[in-house]
Order: C-alpha cells, then sequence, then structure tokens
C-alpha cells in the first residue's frame, strides 16, 4: 500500500535542495497554516453569538456590557449555574421549561461579553450539569441551549476547553442523522472549537470517532450546516497526522458534496469547503490524487477568476498550489501548454500577482514555482507570458518573504529537469535573458539575507550564472553586482553547506587568492 503521507519530493529544480523545499513547505504549511489564518481572516475558535436557529436572543450590544463590573459578572455567572443545578434536580410541573430558561442565562452570559465568564463558570460546576442536559430523549431546545453554552466554553483558553472533555461523547453522539439540524450544527461548532485548541484535543476527538459524522454533514445542500462541519473538519485534520485526512476523503459521497459546494454562490460555505481541500491536499497523497482526478482544478481556476473576496482566494489558491505541488502527474497530465484550463490558470495567476493583498502574491507565486519545476515546456509557458515582467518587478520591489517565492519561480525557469544528483541542465536562453532583465542583484540580496534557505537559492542561482553566461560574462556579472563580497561572509559561516557552496564558488571562478592583496 501506498504511504498516505507527502513524504515524496518536487521534481528537482536548480539542485534538489530547492524542490525538496517545495514539498516540506507544503506540509509545514498545513500544520502552520492555522496561526496565519487566524489571525488574517478567522479565529480558530469562534465564540457563538447567534444560534445556529437563528433565535436572534442575544442583543447585538451585548459587548458594549464589556465595562460592567467583573464581580457583579461573576456574581450572576455562579449565580445561573446554581439555577441551572437546582433546575435540572427539579421535577416538578414545568420542570422542561424551568432547565430551559436557565440553560438560556447562562448561555447569554457566556455569548455576550467579549471575554466571557468562562472560568467562573467553570468553578461553579457548570460543565457536570450541561453534560446531564444533553442526556438522549431531552427537548431540542434544552439541548441546543446545552450545547451553545458548551460551544462558547469551548472557545475558551487550552484548561477550559480541557473541561469538556466529559461532554465530547454526547456531543459526537448528536451529530447523527436523529438529531435536528440546529442541534447537530451546534454540536458540530463546539467540537470544531475543541479540535481547534491543538493536536492532542483532535487526537481524543478522532479516536472517539468524531469524523465519520462531521464528514456526513457535509453531504446535504444545508448551507449553515455545510459551513459549520466544514470549518469543524478543517480544524479536526489539520495534521500533522495524515490519516484524518484520508480518511475524510474516503467517506462515501464527500468527495461529489465538496465539488458540489464549490460550486456554490454563498462565498462563506465555499471558504470553508476550500480550507478542507487545503487540508486534504496537503497532507494525503491519496486525497490529493483522487482530488486532481475529480477536476477540481477547474473549480478552483474558476473561483479565482471570478472571486473578488480575500477570504475565498487564499484557500482556493493554497489548495490549487498543493495540487500542482503534490500530484507528480498534475503538471504533466493537467497543465498542458496550450490546453484551455493551462492558459486560465496563467491568468488567474496574473490576476493574484497584481492583487494589492502580499499573501495572494506570494501563494500565487509559490504556485508558479511549482509549475516552473516541470517540463521545458512549462518553463517555456511561463518565460513566454505577461507572468514573466511582474516577476521582474516583484523581485525588486517586494518584501523578502515574497521576493523568495518569486526568486524559486526565476531559477526554476532556468534549470530543465533532471534525474538523481548533481548540476542540473542549465537553460542557457532563459537564463541570459532573466540576467540581461536585470534579476541578478535580486538574488545576490537574497545571499546577503540572514534565511538559509533564501541564501542557498541565490547562492544557486550565481552558480548558474558563473556557470553558464556565455564568454566568461558571468565573473563580471557578478563582481560588478558585488557579488563576491557577498558569498565571502560565508567564509566562516555555521552552516557547512552554505560555506563550502559560497567558499567554492570563489575559489572555482575567481581563484583561491581573490582579495588578498586587498
Amino acid at each position: 500500500m501506498a504511504d498516505d503521507s507527502l513524504n515524496h519530493h518536487k521534481r528537482d529544480p536548480i539542485k534538489s535542495s530547492v524542490g525538496n523545499v517545495a514539498a516540506q513547505r507544503r506540509r509545514q504549511n498545513a500544520v502552520t497554516v492555522g496561526k496565519e489564518r487566524r489571525e488574517s481572516l478567522v479565529r480558530a475558535k469562534r465564540l457563538c453569538r447567534v444560534g445556529t436557529s437563528a433565535d436572534g436572543e442575544v442583543s447585538s450590544d451585548g459587548d458594549m456590557m464589556v465595562d460592567e463590573e467583573q464581580s457583579i459578572l461573576e456574581m450572576q455567572t455562579s449565580s445561573a449555574v446554581e439555577e441551572l443545578k437546582s433546575a435540572v434536580a427539579y421535577q416538578g410541573k414545568g420542570a422542561m421549561q424551568k432547565r430551559v430558561n436557565a440553560l438560556r442565562e447562562l448561555r447569554r452570559l457566556l455569548s455576550r461579553f467579549e471575554f466571557p465568564p468562562i472560568e467562573t463558570a467553570l468553578k461553579a460546576g457548570a460543565i457536570p450539569v450541561l453534560v446531564q442536559c444533553l442526556a438522549f430523549g431531552s427537548p431540542d431546545e434544552q439541548l441546543l441551549e446545552a450545547a451553545w453554552c458548551l460551544t462558547n466554553i469551548a472557545a475558551g483558553k487550552q484548561e477550559e476547553t480541557k473541561a469538556l472533555l466529559p461532554a465530547l461523547p454526547l456531543l459526537i453522539a448528536h451529530l447523527g442523522e436523529k438529531s435536528s439540524s440546529p442541534v447537530a450544527e451546534q454540536c458540530a461548532w463546539a467540537l470544531g472549537n475543541v479540535a481547534g485548541e491543538g493536536e492532542e484535543f483532535r487526537n481524543v476527538l478522532l479516536s472517539q470517532g468524531a469524523l465519520p459524522p462531521l464528514a456526513r454533514m457535509m453531504l446535504p445542500n444545508k448551507g449553515s450546516t455545510v459551513r459549520t462541519a466544514a470549518w469543524a473538519l478543517s480544524n479536526l485534520i489539520k495534521g500533522p497526522d495524515p490519516k484524518p485526512a484520508t480518511e475524510l476523503i474516503k467517506v462515501d459521497g464527500l468527495l461529489d458534496a465538496i465539488l458540489r459546494h464549490l460550486k456554490r454562490a454563498d462565498e462563506e460555505l465555499t471558504t470553508e469547503v476550500a480550507w478542507v481541500v487545503v487540508y486534504l491536499s496537503a497532507l494525503s497523497n491519496v486525497a490529493t490524487s483522487l482530488l486532481v482526478k475529480s477536476g477540481v482544478l477547474q473549480l478552483l481556476v474558476e473561483r479565482l477568476a471570478t472571486s473578488n473576496s480575500l477570504q475565498l482566494l487564499i484557500p482556493v489558491l493554497r489548495s490549487l498550489g498543493n495540487l500542482v505541488a503534490g500530484d507528480s502527474s498534475t503538471i504533466s497530465d493537467v497543465l498542458v501548454p496550450g490546453h484551455g484550463i493551462t492558459d486560465q490558470v496563467i491568468a488567474v495567476l496574473v490576476k493574484c500577482l497584481k492583487s494589492e493583498h502580499r499573501v495572494l502574491k506570494k501563494e500565487a507565486a509559490w504556485v508558479l514555482s511549482n509549475i516552473a519545476a516541470g517540463s521545458v515546456e512549462h518553463k517555456q509557458l511561463i518565460h513566454s507570458s505577461e507572468v514573466l515582467a511582474l516577476l521582474l518587478h516583484l523581485l525588486s520591489t517586494s518584501p523578502f518573504d515574497i521576493k523568495k517565492e518569486v526568486a524559486y519561480v526565476l531559477g526554476n525557469l532556468c534549470v530543465s529537469p533532471t534525474e538523481g544528483e548533481g548540476k542540473p541542465k542549465l537553460i542557457q536562453e532563459h537564463l541570459v535573458s532573466l540576467v540581461g532583465r536585470g534579476c541578478l542583484s535580486g538574488f545576490i540580496d537574497l545571499v546577503r539575507s540572514a534565511d538559509i534557505e533564501a541564501a542557498r537559492l541565490g547562492l544557486q542561482f550565481m552558480e548558474l550564472v558563473l556557470r553558464g553566461m556565455p564568454n566568461d560574462e558571468g565573473t563580471k556579472l557578478v563582481e560588478r553586482e558585488d557579488g563576491v563580497d557577498a558569498m565571502e561572509r560565508f567564509q566562516f559561516h555555521e552552516n557547512e553547506d552554505l560555506r563550502n557552496m559560497a567558499n567554492g564558488l570563489v575559489d572555482k571562478y575567481f581563484g583561491e587568492d581573490y582579495g588578498l592583496d586587498e
């Protein structure tokens, strides 16, 4: 059986290390993008202020109450928990409504403030009584209010989330088909918050069987339910273990549901589904292969072409990049030069490179770097397109992170795919063209950077220039751009690989005695 994890490497561009970095970064992205995603777009945990049943009872001015005295708030919360305990113990007339009213009051306190009184609720003993309220056979209104309380407690700090562990089996059980949609969705929301806390919590949820019922919630065409389930699943499968992603893509009907939802007009829903595709394509070979064969690339390209929503464009673009980097047949078999989809891919990447959003530029450059690591035909496609002028401009004007991604594209354009170790074969026409348009100084800037990966990339390109420029122009060009000085900073560098690379280039092309007279 093939290994589910993505332990293969991308085809060799400039040197093997450059290609390996592409696949390695993709896996690292899957693990770390959570932080990046939530800081810029959505929190890994979400406080529920308006319920899944849209009852609208939480007033919109709730955040205006944050100035209320903390001691009063804590007293109200403790009182609400005690009232709930009393209501649960009560067996007389109107017992059900008494429980619902008590739950609603606690839920309001946990929903109306920027920093809800979670710690106070836990100290008062809220979790055991909330678990009691999740008992099977309870009315939907009670289940919904209890799950809502637990959702917001799970949105708290790690130790507060950990207090929910006794409630997980019932929350998972209420994801089943026998539960009403609002109850199931609220339970999914709570579980998504728990999964967002980290790998330890994801493993607990996975071991208790949370993945299959969450996956089944994505199958219908219920917008809100699908949106919440997709968000919870993206938290649940985001690694580093690839097995959950592989398990998810194998759920009957899940792949068809993903394709269907990606076509929908609801961009909020599509955004959450696209994040599921991000983690599937980043972590699992099986999922990547199935997604490519399903035709999802065309859907992603269409979304990139038609949407202006940054929240949607980021996961769609990253999914496209993961698929291009992850499946060795994608570039060769799907992105065929001259075919319509290939031209569309280039067009949407141009759109992203021209965007004012830094993250879109960086992601687009990463996608292009993997296309440029393909066949000579793909390199020629990029080199002859309007992308090239944009890349050269970005290399000289962009922030460092974008500049590094762009450098990978340009470097990959100058070498043809190779088998095994050894120096890659030059595409001299591309090298001369790029150097003639002034890209060498950008690569030398990378050599001067403190980033080891970027410095290595810069040195590799300088090696191409020194080896490949006709009439020994390489040495003059490197010297004119103060490239020798940039390399000499590695003379006693702690990184042995960079030290040997830089010293070797200076010795070979400028002589072992270069600079001694000075």
